[in-house]
């Protein structure tokens, strides 16, 4: 060990036969934030190689694991698949490093393959460690970020790291190949590699592990597929159909499609249960709601919640009403996306989403004229447009720029079903009123719940020909008895 020696200008001296493999470590990590290597055309032994080598991937095995919060079962087949790019690393160098180029340094083509092989493993760590630390502070919200801005700051950093690390590895291959067109195709090559690995085998050695869910979600009930549980599904419908009341002369009624397709998660069957409760009781619509819902456990009781069941249901309910002077009212709560498609799940049953044009479409085809569409989801503000009219009113949870809140697996209902069903709707029958009242609510509630990433800001559109017609039907129905105001019951005294 005491045959090497560093010079005053950083230099190992000619007497040194070989490098210890601290200083392996250390010249790795310089040439990590672009230093030159100090290494005077050695070559690592190849214990130090495989030692440097099972470090490497140690650290990233251990860091990524701060990723996935919770359970996680390790994915040997993603850890491997990312192996081949080593292979192609070093098949490559030993192509470029042939024959020494301009300014690089001496030595065998093995020695100097070696060397840089070695070398970039331990510049790598530098970049990998931050990059794991972040990711992972991100993951368990160490560092706050919203919705919105998660997919940007992730490539932001995703991208700069890979910079980083090109950039390191460019050096290295110009410093043991000199300037060649080789080393120039060696470095092409590895900027390809790179792009192919982010776009073919970007898995991680770390996954999920869903077999390690609480007894609760085990236990859960599933919806299982069968010819029976169709048949069934056919019958209902018919009855559901044929139990609708027929509107009255002269009387505007309220009629209802309550859509909940998300089956994932119980608030969607809370919030859509007592939205269909609140239709039924406080606006005098018993027996003129279809209550749609994807859950494991109502498929016996409920119509699925799928797009074509919903063209079904509004065509079934404006050939009950007055298409004309009825009021349809149409409430639909799930999870949103940018892309302004309302989310569903119902496994194993394939549900599409359902977007705002096809419901416009489903509405204007079965010409149904007073609307009233309240949509609970984040984004939802992107509906608002689309189906917009003098005779509709649009209320959503959100903007088209913000998530709402409250769905989660832990949620009794939404913020926006809960202000607005839940509690103003109970106070008054004017919609307009009960949404000016609940956004203040939704607005303190998601300060103090701490949300992030910028008020929901719900957005109300309000046609001229459908308030004349809600202002009467909110007279109408002040008339009912007095027991109505408090037939229903809140889930959170359930």
């Amino acid at each position: 060990m005491s045959g090497s020696h560093f010079q005053a200008d950083g230099q190992v001296t000619a007497e040194a036969t070989f490098l210890p493999l601290k200083n392996w470590v250390v010249e790795g990590l310089r040439a990590g934030f672009f230093l030159p290597p100090r290494t005077a055309g050695r070559s690592p032994a190849p214990l130090q190689v495989l030692l440097i080598l099972i470090v490497y991937y140690a650290l990233e095995v251990t860091l990524s694991r701060l990723q996935v919060v919770g359970p996680a079962r390790f994915d040997t087949q993603a850890w491997l698949s990312g192996w081949w790019s080593s292979l192609v690393f070093v098949g490559a160098a030993w192509w470029a490093f042939s024959a020494p180029g301009n300014n690089s340094p001496t030595g065998s083509r093995l020695s100097r393959v070696a060397a840089c092989f070695t070398l970039s493993l331990m510049a790598a760590i530098p970049s990998v460690v931050f990059y794991e630390l972040l990711m992972a502070a991100l993951a368990h919200g160490w560092i706050k970020s919203g919705a919105k801005s998660a997919v940007w700051i992730y490539g932001l950093i995703y991208g700069g790291f890979m910079l980083w690390s090109l950039g390191v590895l460019a050096l290295l291959i110009r410093r043991f190949s000199g300037w060649t067109a080789r080393s120039a195709i060696f470095i092409s090559i590895m900027v390809a590699c790179t792009g192919i690995s982010i776009w073919q085998f970007n898995q991680r050695a770390w996954q999920e592990d869903h077999s390690s869910q609480s007894k609760v979600d085990a236990d859960k009930p599933r919806l299982r597929l069968s010819q029976q549980v169709f048949e069934a599904q056919q019958a209902l419908w018919a009855t559901k159909v044929n139990e609708l009341a027929l509107q009255r002369d002269g009387v505007t009624d309220v009629y209802g499609l309550v859509f909940a397709p998300y089956a994932s998660e119980d608030v969607f069957k809370r919030e859509s249960t007592l939205v269909n409760d609140i239709l039924s009781q406080r606006f005098d619509a018993q027996g003129r709601v279809l209550h749609l819902l994807n859950h494991g456990a109502t498929t016996p009781s409920h119509l699925w919640a799928t797009p074509q069941n919903a063209e079904r249901a509004i065509q079934a309910l404006a050939e009950r009403m007055d298409k004309d002077n009825d009021v349809l009212v149409v409430y639909l709560t799930s999870h949103g996306g940018s892309d302004f498609k309302l989310a569903a799940s119902h496994w194993p049953l394939e549900v599409e989403p359902l977007t705002p044009q096809l419901l416009r479409a489903a509405l204007d085809k079965a010409g149904i004229r007073n609307r009233v569409i309240g949509v609970s989801a984040c984004y939802s503000g992107g509906w608002v447009a689309p189906l917009a009219s003098d005779h509709t009113l649009v209320m959503t949870a959100a903007d088209a720029t913000h998530t709402s809140y409250g769905c989660g697996r832990l949620s009794e209902l939404t913020y926006f079903g809960r202000a607005m069903f839940d509690e103003q709707l109970r106070k008054t029958r004017s919609f307009e009123q009960a949404f000016a009242n609940a956004v203040p609510l939704i607005k303190q509630r998601e300060i103090d719940a701490g949300k992030d990433d910028g008020f929901s800001n719900p957005q109300i559109s309000v046609g001229s020909g459908i308030r004349p017609v809600l202002k009467n039907l909110e007279q109408r129905l002040e008339t009912l008895p007095a027991t109505l105001a408090t037939a229903v019951e809140s889930p959170a005294s359930r």
